[in-house]
């Protein structure tokens, strides 16, 4: 089936409550993965550094947002303990080396690459020498942005697969890039997903419909919490909908149907399928036209509707009722 993550972000608030909450949340949702952001403020940003959105009240500055969104090494060994208790793959984006240090003391089975870290080649080295398998988000990189990251990767051995994405919250349908999908598939013979902004359940159907084999997107309790990507996600229930949802696509994507061979329907071919009859009562020798004929269920009864121009302007050799079945015997 395909891989859905779900991706909590900074949803918790920096609440641990509430990240633990979310675990069990998506744990019921039938996705298969949950990815976190692990942010350590003093290694990956500076007081100068901007906020994306200005949403927080009670931040002055995105370092100090930054600082507030952090856990402690013992509290993120739990997280993974947590994830895995569960049966969710425990997954998160980190923005420094040392947030690397600190997934790999707690356990992090897939690294997520955000859009803004494509081109962190210092980061994705330490990233490729835990020999855990990485996942990159496109969002903000040019073709041949990612080109330079792919060879990069691909010098490392790393294993790794690519997201579409489009850094843009919430998403329009203008900017979802669905066509990439298959652009990205052909360029770098790996494995494809789509990371979703849009906050619509269609956008993560139609992706999986065209290929994607990764699903990502944000999820919340509800879209009126506080927090920059809550325009951009899904509620809980929306994604329980969208996996019961991408999981069927799935399913039909690998039973292909082969329209060559309708063997299948011939019982009820001989139900809906019809014969010819007539319309009204006509003597021997009348020669039929169009205006008489009708086609009733079921098939076998008569000559195939299919067939009706083969007797056009034939003579009948008996007398036929209304509504009776027309044989290749009653034609001369």
């Amino acid at each position: 089936m395909i891989t859905t993550i779900a991706e909590i972000g900074q949803a918790h608030d920096g609440s641990l409550g509430m990240l633990h909450a979310y675990i069990d949340a998506v744990a019921k949702t039938g996705m298969t993965a949950i990815k976190f952001q692990t942010h350590i403020a003093e290694a990956e940003s500076s007081i100068y550094e901007p906020f994306r959105v200005k949403f927080s009240k009670q931040d002055t500055t995105r370092f100090e947002y930054w600082k507030r969104m952090e856990f402690t090494q013992e509290q993120w060994i739990d997280i993974g303990n947590h994830c895995k208790e569960v049966g969710l793959t425990f997954m998160s984006s980190p923005f420094s080396n040392s947030a690397v240090d600190i997934l790999e003391n707690a356990g992090v089975e897939i690294y997520k690459v955000g859009s803004g870290e494509v081109n962190n080649f210092l980061l994705l080295k330490k990233i490729i020498t835990t020999g855990k398998p990485i996942i990159i988000s496109s969002g903000m990189s040019s073709l041949s942005e990612l080109d330079e990251t792919v060879s990069f990767l691909k010098k490392h051995n790393a294993t790794f697969s690519i997201l579409q994405c489009t850094t843009s919250y919430p998403t329009l349908p203008e900017q979802y890039g669905l066509n990439v999908i298959a652009e990205l598939k052909e360029r770098y013979g790996v494995p494809v997903g789509f990371s979703d902004h849009s906050a619509k359940i269609a956008t993560g159907i139609a992706a999986v419909a065209l290929g994607a084999q990764i699903l990502e997107f944000h999820v919340v309790f509800s879209k009126e919490q506080f927090g920059p990507d809550v325009a951009s996600s899904l509620t809980i229930e929306e994604a329980k909908e969208m996996v019961a949802s991408v999981n069927d696509i799935t399913i039909a994507l690998e039973h292909p149907i082969d329209k060559t061979n309708n063997e299948a329907f011939d019982t009820l071919k001989n139900i809906f399928e019809k014969s010819l009859a007539v319309n009204k009562s006509l003597p021997k020798g009348y020669v039929l036209t169009f205006d008489d004929l009708e086609a009733k269920k079921p098939k076998g009864y008569g000559i195939l509707a299919s067939q009706f121009e083969t007797i056009l302007g034939k003579k009948i050799n008996k007398d036929l009722k209304q509504w009776d079945f027309l044989t290749e015997d009653d034609i001369d």
